[in-house]
């Protein structure tokens, strides 16, 4: 029995891969797709997430879609408000019907003269199934789903009380009156302090170094008054400009005058700590921006601990006890909860192998093209967001692009697009640009990058529109190529030919 086809596969159906859809949907009507989830519901990282607090680190108004306005109150969103904004959108842009849930792709294996990807699904019944597909876009983002992060800490079996990774957080905790201790200081930590705080006896952040936290109201005040005046659309347009022009401007203060940027952000912490608060617990060694800055919505982890029923500890844990950690400097932690906010694992492709033409695939030999292709791998794309901005930015430009190049195809009768390695001429460097633990760990297994365009993954937005969104698609370091006329398979369908017939507009709210 032939597995079944479809045009194009979007693997991972949350954020990224229901953007993806409706993107697909609405600007290549004539092409048949489907959606490949591993878990049993859509929502991706805001289903999987269910610790105190979840929320977004960046405004809704840019890490919402450029064609679905944001519309409740608050910019900085808690989870379940982004995953219902998620399902919404699927809902409405008819995408349910397309997605397939409990399956995991494991292997995508390419054949050059069938012009089409073989894929072996896994079904969470543990049944093993074929599907084949003439493009294929992950959108599984670039971390584990399955397994955060934990360093083997001494004596961690040790410890009598409980121990929650934030990942999977169980639905049983009950930290009413409890002694917290959260390891960490990155985002996952900084919004489960005031999470926890209230009803804690009290909650420490214990952290090996400091990183950067820049408070902001948790509502737009320009962004209510533009929508009690101006149509949604409009409204949800202007707001978006100008928060993308805000992060542009803290993004290069910070990389052209880190010394100022770093000034400003202490001054801003210092105005919301107690008065002779040790500043070392917010220095961090690093300049802003070679790691993500972390958001406190209304500043409520600096209201934390001023109330003192939260603190923070600058120390390294030298072993686990049975009632806390015992720290480096000496110091017996006490502890009901601790909470290992220590980071994610990256994984590129949700986990799945590649081959062409019977090769495996060595991702870390190839070399990413635009940011969003691998060197030498035919019909394939990813969605990688901004790592200094709202990912759903390069998210809505990676899907135009892709739609704009299915299309092109169609229209020119090829069926196979495969980018280019660069000369030699042309650095190598790593494909992600932080310097944060949870990328240093792993980054060697990912692509490599170039050090000029279309090789380069460039973390600008204004960049990313000139080359993705305004650019061709047959440029440099990409080559188109069609069947041969007795290679084996099915002819090229009229609906792929001339693009699928005519695009059904999908109403972009913001370009820039």
């Amino acid at each position: 029995m032939e597995p079944e086809h479809l045009d194009v596969l979007i693997v991972g159906a949350g954020l990224s891969g229901i953007g993806a859809a409706c993107h697909l949907s609405a600007k290549c009507p004539g092409r048949s797709f489907a959606l490949l989830e591993a878990r049993e519901d859509i929502g991706g990282t805001w289903d999987l997430f269910r610790y105190p607090g979840i929320r977004s680190d960046s405004d809704m108004f840019t890490l919402g879609y450029a064609f679905r306005p944001w519309t409740e109150a608050k910019a900085i969103a808690d989870g379940p408000s982004i995953l219902r904004y998620i399902r919404e959108t699927a809902r409405d842009h008819g995408v349910c019907d397309h997605v397939r849930l409990g399956q995991r792709v494991v292997r995508a294996e390419w054949s050059t003269p069938d012009a089409r990807w073989t894929l072996d699904v896994e079904r969470s019944d543990g049944e093993r199934r074929r599907l084949t597909c003439g493009f294929l876009h992950f959108c599984t983002g670039y971390y584990r789903y399955d397994e955060g992060y934990t360093p083997e800490f001494a004596g961690i079996g040790r410890f009598g009380g409980r121990l929650v990774h934030p990942q999977h957080w169980p639905e049983d905790l009950d930290h009413t009156g409890k002694r917290v201790v959260i390891v960490g200081s990155g985002a996952t930590a900084v919004t489960l302090v005031p999470a926890l705080a209230p009803d804690a006896e009290h909650v420490t952040m214990l952290q090996r170094s400091p990183g950067y936290v820049l408070a902001l109201p948790a509502r737009d005040r320009i962004a209510d008054a533009l929508r009690r005046w101006l149509p949604a659309r409009l409204a949800y347009a202007l707001v978006r400009t100008k928060n993308v022009g805000l992060a542009t401007l803290s993004f290069q203060l910070s990389r052209h005058a880190p010394r100022l940027a770093k000034w400003l952000i202490r001054k801003g912490v210092q105005a919301r700590l107690p008065e002779g608060f040790d500043m070392r617990h917010f220095t961090p060694r690093y300049d802003p921006w070679d790691q993500r800055l972390c958001l406190d919505p209304d500043g409520d982890m600096f209201r934390a601990l001023r109330r003192g029923s939260a603190s923070v500890i600058t120390d390294e844990i030298e072993t686990f006890t049975e009632h806390g950690l015992r720290l480096a400097s000496g110091t017996e932690l006490e502890a009901d909860v601790i909470v290992t906010a220590t980071g994610l694992q990256l994984q590129a492709l949700g986990g799945a192998t590649l081959a062409v033409d019977s090769d495996d695939v060595e991702l870390s030999e190839t070399v990413g093209y635009k940011g969003m292709m691998f060197s030498g791998v035919p019909n394939l794309a990813i969605t990688l967001g901004y790592t200094n901005a709202s990912w759903t930015l390069k998210a809505d430009l990676v899907c135009d692009y892709v739609c704009r190049l299915l299309n092109h195809m169609g229209a020119h009768g090829y069926e196979q697009v495969t980018p280019l390695p660069p000369g030699p001429s042309v650095a190598r460097v790593p494909f992600i640009d932080l310097a944060s633990g949870y990328v240093l760990r792993s980054i060697d297994t990912f692509p490599k990058q170039g050090d000029r365009t279309p090789w380069r993954l460039h973390q600008n937005y204004a960049r990313d529109i000139v080359m993705l969104k305004r650019g061709p698609v047959d440029g440099e370091g990409i080559a188109f190529s069609r069947r041969p006329a007795d290679a084996p398979g099915d002819a090229l369908p009229a609906a792929a030919i001339d693009g699928g017939g005519r695009e059904r507009p999908l109403e972009v709210v913001a370009e820039a």
